[in-house]
């Protein structure tokens, strides 16, 4: 009886003893990660331009124009200040226009030598060859034809001098305008108008955008 309760007793232990197993035991340790900041790499100042300009458009660094210096420009030669704003598609006008007044003036200020002389040779009697191979020509018409050319004479000066101010005007303000076309929130273009209740078929025309 001893026997087998001693044979039971240490089959017993055995079995309890079989189930812990050193060998299979493996201990998992948490250890602390070293939490090392990356830092973000730098960006370069043209990076940052670039970016900014991406968001909102031209920066500091674009170019800038002197509207007082367009003007200067303009005023010592004509077209001068669209080469300076780099609007060179105007100055062909600008001399085209500026060039057209001052031949006109001189023109009709030939016209009214000419025939301010023939009208003080014919009031005086003095011997001309136009006049003397033109004796049915009087000092009226000979008068009126002198104060026409000179009227159209001062015309063509006041609209040439008209136009070489205008020309300075185009200067400055296409200067101060610069920055304002290339702000991405200042926007002036074509647009179609739709009407929302379709009463009217839709129409052409400019919108100018602000965003603030």
């Amino acid at each position: 009886m001893k026997k087998l309760l001693f044979t039971f007793f240490l089959c017993l232990y055995a079995l309890a003893y079989s189930q812990v197993n050193p060998n299979d035991t493996i201990r998992v340790e948490h250890h602390p990660k070293d939490s090392i900041s990356a830092a973000k790499p730098q960006k370069s100042e043209a990076k940052v331009v670039s970016d900014l300009e991406k968001a909102n458009g031209p920066t500091a660094k674009t170019l800038k124009l002197n509207p007082t210096k367009a003007g200067l420009y303009s005023a010592v030669f004509p077209g001068l200040g669209q080469f300076y704003n780099k609007k060179y598609w105007k100055i062909p006008i600008v001399w085209g226009a500026v060039g057209t007044g001052v031949g006109i003036a001189m023109w009709n200020d030939k016209q009214y030598k000419k025939y301010r002389e023939y009208y003080i040779a014919k009031l005086n009697g003095t011997p001309n060859e136009f006049i003397d191979s033109r004796p049915w020509l009087d000092k009226i018409a000979l008068a009126n034809v002198q104060d026409r050319a000179k009227r159209q004479r001062d015309y063509a000066i006041a609209i040439t001098g008209l136009i070489y101010i205008l020309s300075i005007v185009d200067a400055v303000v296409d200067a101060h305008l610069y920055e304002s076309r290339h702000d991405p929130d200042l926007t002036f273009k074509p647009a179609v108008i739709q009407d929302q209740f379709s009463i009217e078929p839709p129409k052409t025309g400019l919108s100018l955008s602000y965003r603030f």
